[in-house]
């Protein structure tokens, strides 16, 4: 457990590509935190459309997101909401995916949607951002054996991964903890998990990064 001097941030949110981890940490934070948990849209009518790459899926996909995103949080309302809250997204990253999926008419519209949305949503206190090389992702798509996810090239994986290092590298809302996850597997061994939970047990100041060293 923390340290008395240690007061964990009241509002984290959990970021990285599709399968690096996300929903996992955070659901043993929220209950250890005994904090409200945010889910992730994971129910997105559009997204099969868009893996299969029909006209106009990844625009109907993107927007879909946007609002469902602010809506979770906005009834989640961290700001205000006492005890803690920990989510499995963070509300820019819906513009990460917007860059790489749309083209330069939608973007015009969707960034209009998505300046209204982001308006009063309060930045976390802690955002822990969960990195894996691409290749290790498609590993784990393929673990996963989910239909829809196993039309995602490794192409798209990289252009993904890339889009997350910009994004993060000028990042400077919250406190961030950058966690290199591609020796690990918390979702698979304990050990790795415990290992990042005694970290998180810690403060984070400003951009810090985590490298466990994984299983020798």
């Amino acid at each position: 457990m923390p340290t008395p001097a240690f007061k964990p941030p009241r509002y984290i949110a959990v970021e990285g590509p599709i399968r690096v981890g996300k929903s996992t940490l955070a659901k043993v934070l929220s209950d250890r935190l005994h904090a409200r948990r945010v889910f992730d849209c994971e129910d997105n009518p559009f997204l099969s459309d868009f893996y299969q790459e029909k006209d106009g899926a990844a625009f109907r996909a993107q927007m879909y997101f946007l609002f469902e995103r602010q809506r979770r949080l906005r009834e989640a309302n961290p700001a205000e909401t006492p005890g803690a809250v920990v989510s499995d997204f963070l509300f820019e990253k819906d513009k990460i995916f917007a860059y790489v999926n749309l083209d330069d008419t939608e973007l015009k519209l969707y960034e209009q949607f998505f300046e209204m949305f982001a308006a009063g949503l309060p930045a976390p206190d802690l955002v822990i951002y969960l990195q894996a090389k691409p290749e290790v992702l498609r590993q784990r798509i393929a673990r996963k054996a989910d239909p829809a996810e196993e039309l995602i090239s490794l192409e798209y994986l990289e252009e993904v991964s890339r889009a997350y290092e910009h994004f993060f590298f000028r990042y400077s809302a919250s406190d961030l903890l950058v966690v290199n996850t591609s020796e690990i597997d918390f979702v698979e061994r304990n050990e790795d998990l415990q290992e990042l939970l005694r970290r998180l047990q810690q403060p984070v100041k400003g951009t810090q990064y985590f490298l466990p060293l994984g299983p020798g």
